[in-house]
Parts: C-alpha cells; sequence; structure tokens
C-alpha cells in the first residue's frame, strides 16, 4: 500500500499543477476579455461623442466632452497598450494617433482590433 502511495503521490502532484495553470489560464483569458470589452466600450463612447460634436455647437462651459471620453479611452487601453496591431504598431500607439491626431487609418485598426476580439457592436 506504501508503495502504491509513494507513487500515486508525484501523480496526483502533478493533476494538481495542472489543474492550477488551467484554471489561471482561464482568469487570465477572462480579465483579458473584460479589459477588451471596457476598452471597445470607452472606444466606441469617443466615437460617438466626437461624431456628435461635429454636429452640434461646442458647450460653452469650456469642457470638451469628446477630450473627456478620449481620456477614458486611452486610460482603459493602458493594460492593453502592448497588443499588437500589425505593422509594428500596439492598440496604444493606434488608440493615441487615432484620438489625438484624428488618424483614420489607426482608428480603423483599433476597431478592427474590437471586432476581433468579439466587441464590433461596441463601436462604430
Amino acid at each position: 500500500m506504501h508503495t502504491l502511495r509513494t507513487a500515486l503521490l508525484p501523480t496526483l502532484a502533478l493533476l494538481v499543477l495542472t489543474a492550477a495553470c488551467s484554471s489561471s489560464d482561464g482568469a487570465d483569458e477572462q480579465l483579458l476579455t473584460a479589459r477588451q470589452e471596457k476598452y471597445c466600450r470607452q472606444l466606441g463612447a469617443w466615437q460617438k461623442a466626437r461624431d456628435a460634436a461635429r454636429t452640434t455647437e461646442a458647450e460653452s462651459s469650456g469642457y470638451d466632452e469628446v477630450e473627456g471620453f478620449a481620456q477614458l479611452a486611452l486610460l482603459t487601453a493602458r493594460p492593453l497598450r502592448d497588443e499588437s496591431l500589425g505593422d509594428g504598431r500596439t492598440l496604444g500607439e493606434a488608440t493615441a494617433q487615432a484620438m489625438d491626431n484624428g488618424d483614420a487609418e489607426a482608428e480603423g485598426r483599433v476597431v478592427e482590433y474590437c471586432a476581433e476580439a468579439g466587441f464590433e457592436t461596441l463601436t462604430r
């Protein structure tokens, strides 16, 4: 019986470690998905505010709503900033280019990123 326990102990330890890694990988995937959704939601809010600002006069209060949404989207991009979008660009770089410089190509790339992540309905 002692030999059987000795033989099973390493196998059980390996199973526990493998299960722990799998649940960790699942948690990491859930965290990534939550971050992507939050980013894409903020990107869509910025796009909506920007488009609305193009059709209405700016508020006299001095608060730039579009800038506020841009700042929120840039903050939500921070944990994802190193995600590659191809052509040597990262999500952080493309987001900054789209929001700060009005780069339509960069905006297209971040919208495509959201679509590939499954959140195409959150952006325009």
